[in-house]
């Protein structure tokens, strides 16, 4: 009987002579060399100094936020002694008499959070959605880039546009038209109320609304794209349309960057400081629910009054609405988190 060729590799010098067929050689060109450095212990220590500094940049992290809150307290605890947290639901603000309440600061930013909320989430989905499944190639980078370039004009600059030029056209041919129409209608009367200057609630909530659109809009985007092309195909292959693979197949996997994105614009519109002290009218009061009445908002009544504001009650008070601000920012964040975790205990049952 015939063996079969031993085929093991052979480790040979390069002066040997040549192996015999099906025998594979490796030269050796350096026999004297040393064995191979041990390298773990440089590689423990790196990995070790990386999870140093990783841990330190999320220590400093949460204590830079700790001192912020401590910063705010102490600042604000004059007006929180002398108000307690009946500043919450106190309408009057006189610094003249000391009287001091942030009901109108605080529903100013409340109301027109929501307004830019309700238009700018529709228009980022569709804007997603079209750049996602129906836009053509050619026009996907550059209107992509055109709506990002939105998030880089400056808030000041939004805020003269709106006061110049959206603010009339506003009055003009919304304001004035709606109170001709509902004028004398008893409860749609009232919300269209107030002097054509097209400056108020819904003229900042509007302006709000375009300044959030590239935040929410990109982030959707993003993670419509990371949707796994062969869940969208079978979805296609199976009869689907393209709204119902957007809204049953793409907006249930990416629920989590949506819900990411729609938080990052409702910060943004929350915090948000010079465009609205332009448009929003800057007036400390709360006589109706009209959307086109000047009012004032946490961050344009702290803009306005707090380099003037005198070391005592009106500034403790200025800051007090800061931490308001603070709590209602960490609150909504909060509630985002509930409401994530919810949906995704749902989606597991429903598996």
């Amino acid at each position: 009987m015939m063996r079969a060729a031993d085929t093991r590799p052979v480790i040979m010098a390069d002066d040997e002579l040549p192996p015999m067929m099906g025998v594979a050689v490796f030269p050796l060109h350096d026999q004297g060399s040393a064995a191979p450095r041990r390298r773990w212990l440089p590689n423990r220590l790196a990995d070790r100094l990386f999870g140093l500094l990783a841990r330190g940049a999320a220590l400093f992290t949460l204590v830079s936020l700790l001192g912020i809150i401590l910063s705010l307290i102490v600042g604000a605890w004059p007006a929180i002694r002398e108000f307690g947290p009946g500043f919450l639901v106190h309408a009057a603000w006189d610094p003249v008499r000391q009287d001091f309440g942030g009901l109108v600061m605080i529903y100013g930013t409340l109301i027109t959070s929501a307004i830019a909320l309700l238009i700018a989430v529709p228009i980022s989905f569709g804007i997603a959605l079209f750049l996602t499944e129906l836009a053509p190639a050619w026009l996907k980078r550059p209107l992509g880039t055109a709506i990002e370039l939105l998030a880089a004009v400056p808030s000041i600059v939004y805020g003269m546009w709106g006061l110049m030029v959206f603010g009339p056209v506003l009055a003009r041919y919304v304001q004035q038209p709606l109170q001709s129409l509902l004028g004398d209608v008893p409860v749609f009367g009232a919300l269209v109320s107030g002097p054509p200057v097209g400056i108020g609630i819904l003229s900042a909530g509007i302006i709000l609304s375009i300044m959030i659109i590239p935040f929410i809009a990109s982030v959707m985007r993003d993670v419509f794209e990371v949707t796994p092309p062969l869940l969208k195909e079978s979805a296609y292959g199976l009869g689907s349309t393209t709204w119902e693979v957007s809204w049953r197949i793409v907006l249930p996997y990416t629920k989590t960057g949506v819900l990411g994105g729609i938080m990052l614009g409702l910060g943004r519109a929350l915090g948000e400081t010079m465009a609205v002290t332009f448009v929003i009218g800057n007036m400390n009061q709360l006589n109706s629910a009209s959307l086109f009445e000047a009012a004032n908002s946490i961050t344009s009544a702290l803009a306005n009054e707090f380099a003037e504001a005198a070391p005592g009650l009106h500034q403790a008070a200025l800051i007090y609405l800061g931490l308001v601000l603070f709590l209602i920012t960490f609150t909504v964040l909060v509630f985002s988190r509930l409401l994530l975790q919810r949906l995704q205990k749902n989606e597991g049952k429903r598996t």
